[in-house]
This record gives C-alpha cells, structure tokens and sequence, in this order.
C-alpha cells in the first residue's frame, strides 16, 4: 500500500510539473505571438505614415507648382495715350533727387529745364556722355529707371539714345543737372519698354551729367591714317535700358 501511494504521489506531482510546465508554454508562445502582432502593427504603421508623408509632400509641391504657373500671367499694358501725369510715388534711390513732373497732361513738346547750370563745353549729339540718371513714367508717377540704384554712372553716345534725350541733353555743360519732359513720339512711341513703361507713355528724367568725351577722329598725313579715340569708355547695360 505505502509503495503504491508513493507512486501515486510521485506520478500527481510529475503531472503537475507537466501541467505547468505546458501553461508556461502555452504563455511563452502566447506572448511570442502578441510580440509579433504588435510588431506587425508597428511596420504597417510606419509604411503608412511614409506613404502620407510621401503623398502629402507631392500635394504641396503640384500645389506650389501650379500656382507658381498661374502667378506670372504673361500681360500686355493698356496705352498710357492721353493720360495725365502724376506726381513721382516712392522713395528715389540714395543719393538720387526727387523728380519734378510737371502734373496734368502729358507733354506733347520736349520739356527742358536746367535745375543747375553746369560749366565747360557743351554736350554735341555726336559726343559720348557719361551721367546719373533717374526716370519716371508719367501716368504712373513710377520709378522706372535710376543709375543711382546700381550705384555706378551710365556712359553711352547721345546719337544713341531716344531722340528725347539727343535734343534734349544736347548743349548741356558738365556739372549740370537737367529736367526733360519727353513725349511719347520721341521715346518709345507706342511700343512697351518694359513692365513699367507702357505704349504711348510719356517719361520724365532728371539728368547729371558727368562727363563729356567728344567722338574718335580720324587724321590723315602722308598717306597713312591714324586714328586717335578720346576714350575707352564703354555703353553701360543702364545706358541699354534707357535707349532702346
């Protein structure tokens, strides 16, 4: 009897062990799965917020690209024909003076005027001059142009430039500083030059001049000839801006 309760002892405490050793088991592979599932969770997280992350970022940018598109219409000013003038609007560049426009109806005659009388010899329309200079447009009151604003001066011959500027600098002296009131028949005339000058408009400048460099001569003795130029000046892109 004693030997068969041992064994049946023994037999109960082995089938418990088992018991428990199996629910340890079971628990193992139980926590071993739900790691997985929450690691599988995570990932799909992850791809997704990648995935919006990605899509969103692509919005933005067929978003920004299109009205980058649609902000820069291509458009055609209306003519300035007609059109009072009007005082400058703004602040003019440092060092540059304020330009009197003479407010009412567009000059149909060139404007001169000598704000301050210059000295020397006077500017020919064949000379090469050197300036400062800043324009207005007439029915905008806008600053337009200004060699002030690069802060360098502008060097370009006077038989290059709008006609407003040939008749109207010429016989100025060094030093001088010049109201013209031009046209639109001697500037640009009914062509656009530029976002700020529309057809037809007329301009105002106030000119410095700086310098006068007269034209290249020719000189020709004993059968050869020699050319001599008063300088090495160059046009300057304010100069192009201005004359075309």
């Amino acid at each position: 009897m004693g030997t068969e309760k041992r064994q049946r002892q023994k037999e109960g405490r082995q089938a418990r062990i088992a018991a428990a050793q199996a629910a340890q088991q079971r628990s193992s592979r139980r926590r071993r799965y739900l790691t997985f599932v929450v690691m599988a969770i995570a990932v799909l997280g992850v791809f997704a917020l990648i995935n919006w992350l990605a899509g969103n970022h692509k919005s933005k940018t067929v978003s920004t690209a299109g009205s980058t598109t649609t902000s820069a219409p291509t458009t055609t000013l209306a003519s300035a024909k007609g059109k009072p003038c009007v005082a400058m609007k703004g602040t003019p560049p440092k060092g540059a003076p304020t330009v009197p426009v003479q407010v009412g109806p567009p000059p149909t005659k060139l404007v001169v005027k000598d704000l301050k009388v210059g000295t020397g010899p006077a500017v020919k329309p064949t000379d090469t001059i050197t300036v400062n200079y800043i324009g207005v447009a007439c029915s905008t009151g806008k600053i337009f142009d200004s060699s002030w604003s690069r802060g360098t001066t502008a060097t370009f011959g006077l038989n290059q430039v709008i006609q407003g500027w040939t008749k109207g600098l010429t016989g100025m002296q060094v030093g001088g500083r010049r109201l013209l009131g031009i046209p639109s028949t001697l500037g640009y005339g009914s062509q656009s030059a530029g976002p700020d000058i529309a057809p037809d408009e007329a301009l105002w400048f106030v000119v410095d001049l700086v310098k006068i460099t007269p034209p290249a001569t020719t000189t020709t003795a004993v059968g050869s000839t020699t050319t001599s130029s008063a300088s090495g000046s160059t046009t300057s892109t304010a100069a192009t801006s201005t004359t075309k």
